[in-house]
């Protein structure tokens, strides 16, 4: 998914509690659900964010040569302004596209 085009808040904002039960009828499985989204969510914008910064790596890295590379900067600065993983896994789980399941929930009702 192309996060930089996801149109969500870019801070915490207050929300029904409400529309977090409308899918799970638990707000803790929710939350484990968020978490784990969010932990993907990053993972894959640091991969992106290392990908484009080794880019810039210099083979002679020395403390004397110390300097300011401006792509660099503004890379750093564009991945900084995104809205956090926490948020853009809260807009996905509610515009449902998230996909989850509960394997313990699958096996109570098969042995019914």
């Amino acid at each position: 998914m192309d996060y930089k085009r996801v149109k969500t808040d870019t801070e915490a904002v207050t929300r029904q509690i409400s529309d977090f039960y409308k899918h799970t009828g638990n707000i803790y499985e929710t939350v484990v659900i968020l978490s784990k989204r969010a932990n993907q969510i990053g993972i894959e914008l640091k991969q992106e964010l290392d990908q484009k910064v080794s880019e810039f790596a210099s083979a002679n890295d020395s403390l004397e040569e110390v300097y300011e590379n401006r792509e660099q900067i503004e890379v750093a600065k564009f991945y900084e302004r995104l809205p956090k993983p926490t948020l853009l896994a809260i807009h996905e789980f509610l515009n449902d596209q998230i996909y989850f399941r509960n394997p313990h929930k699958e096996n109570k009702q098969e042995a019914i």
